[in-house]
């Protein structure tokens, strides 16, 4: 009896020792794959659709190649990735600048920018991410106030298309020195001081009145002119009458008498009121009330 208790002992001491060997062996197993994923999943980087990835080496800098979309890899602790957004985004420019003529004008410009990928490398050596605050606002400021100043204040409202094309080509060569690509360049909004809106507006109303007056004066010199062809055909007219009379006698004149006495009766015919009687040698008139 003594022998099997110390079989049964040993037995059960070695299931033990197995137990806890292949526990040990479970954890190491466990670390190892822990280390392994988190030494993997340190090693990749994934860049999303519309963004672009600059790498930075510890020994080497930041390499000139950006990289694309996708799942990449790198050497932890060795490399660190940037990630840049590439789409095109809206960006506006507000300047109060001066014209030719030495009027104050508010501006405000709208472009549509992005990184140039090929040298992203170069806008993360010199610019950093807010590459676009950092440029924009400055090189728009100056272009548009070299541009306003060679015009005037009317120009710009009347030659506005010429001004948004000279700032968009020159906005466009001053952002291309700092590899950034503007996409449309659009004038949004002008508007001038008040006392210079006041006085366009003077101008204005002046103008109106001159043109008001002008057309007055071509009416009164057209009823000018009418009046006296009217007065010319009068003329004539009366002397047609009078050569007619002198070669006709008094024929024509008791032919215009007849005329008119046709003329009257064809009227008093047509109305309600006035019954005409014929008797003998004299006519009544009888005016007759409804």
């Amino acid at each position: 009896p003594r022998l099997t208790r110390r079989t049964a002992r040993g037995t059960a001491l070695a299931m033990a020792n197995a137990a806890a060997n292949a526990l040990g062996n479970l954890a190491k197993a466990a670390i190892g794959l822990g280390v392994t994923g988190t030494a993997l999943n340190a090693s990749m980087y994934d860049v999303d659709g519309g963004k672009a990835a600059v790498m930075f080496d510890r020994f080497r800098g930041v390499l000139p190649k950006a990289v694309g979309e996708g799942t990449h890899f790198l050497v932890p602790f060795i490399q660190n990735p940037t990630v840049y957004d590439i789409r095109t985004r809206p960006k506006s420019i507000s300047s109060v600048t001066g014209t030719k003529d030495l009027q104050q004008v508010n501006l405000t410009l709208r472009v549509l920018c992005r990184p140039d990928v090929e040298n992203l490398s170069e806008i993360h050596k010199n610019l950093g991410q807010d590459y676009d605050e950092r440029v924009l606002p400055s090189i728009g400021n100056e272009v548009l106030k070299a541009t306003v100043a060679q015009f005037n204040a009317d120009q710009l409202l009347t030659q506005r298309d010429e001004v948004s094309k000279r700032v968009a080509a020159a906005l466009r060569l001053r952002a291309k020195d700092f590899n950034i690509v503007l996409e449309d360049i659009a004038l949004t909004h002008l508007s001038f001081s008040a006392e210079y809106s006041r006085a366009i507006e003077a101008k204005q109303v002046s103008q109106q009145d001159a043109e008001r007056s002008k057309f007055i004066v071509l009416k009164s010199e057209q009823e000018r002119e009418a009046a006296v062809i009217r007065a010319e055909g009068e003329s004539e007219s009366a002397r047609l009458i009078s050569q007619a009379t002198r070669s006709a006698g008094p024929a024509l004149v008791e032919l215009r008498r007849i005329e008119a006495a046709r003329e009257v009766a064809q009227t008093l015919s047509k109305s309600r009121n006035v019954m005409y009687l014929p008797g003998g040698n004299s006519n009544m008139l009888l005016g007759l009330n409804p």
